[in-house]
């Protein structure tokens, strides 16, 4: 997520981070498959690819990323979910720090894909969400991914009514210099149709 002001943070308190690992720990237990997002974007990578999960929160789809032969960083602003992540995977890279200022990391740019799943972009704070697109972008390699997962209706969000439209949405996608390549309904690859609740978006950064 971005920062302490942002819509998780407002709905957590910035301590979620047991909780939603022991809500994903039930569904796995329960024959659920947990590693959509993770399968999805292995299915648009060659084998160790520089992955940014952005807005990580306990490192599910990250860690899963690199037991596939990916080499993973995952940044969030809550405390909470990277103390699991860093708990559960102790030798992966994991950075506490604002989305929308992404370039105060120190990241090395030229990330093959950076990934902003579990309804990222719908929960930054207000009138950042131009910028989080922007920073990552920034860091992605000439033709590299951005791979996004959102709600766009109540149904499909933590939240009483959306906060972001696709078309908001990729305006600050083709300012940032991305383009759509691909749209679903689901991780699984489901056709989108339009007006659906839930949107998997695959943007490409322009090559020289």
């Amino acid at each position: 997520m971005s920062s302490r002001h942002d819509r998780w943070a407002e709905l957590t308190g910035g301590q979620a981070g047991e909780e939603y690992a022991r809500r994903f720990a039930r569904l796995a237990e329960s024959g659920h498959d947990v590693h959509g997002e993770a399968t999805f974007c292995d299915a648009l990578l060659e084998r160790a690819s520089r992955v940014l999960d952005a807005g990580c929160g306990t490192g599910r789809i990250a860690v899963r990323l690199a037991t596939l032969g990916h080499l993973c960083t995952g940044v969030d602003v809550d405390r909470s979910m990277l103390a699991v992540a860093r708990r559960d995977a102790p030798a992966q890279e994991w950075l506490h720090g604002d989305l929308a200022h992404l370039d105060s990391l120190g990241l090395e740019p030229g990330f093959d894909l950076a990934l902003a799943a579990g309804n990222v972009i719908p929960l930054l704070a207000p009138a950042t969400e131009a910028v989080v697109v922007r920073q990552l972008a920034a860091v992605l390699r000439p033709g590299g991914l951005l791979v996004t997962g959102m709600g766009l209706d109540a149904e499909h969000l933590p939240l009483a009514e959306p906060t972001v439209t696709l078309t908001e949405f990729d305006h600050w996608c083709a300012q940032a210099g991305l383009t759509l390549r691909q749209r679903f309904a689901t991780w699984a690859g489901d056709a989108y149709l339009p007006g659906g609740g839930y949107a998997v978006s695959v943007h490409s950064r322009a090559t020289p």
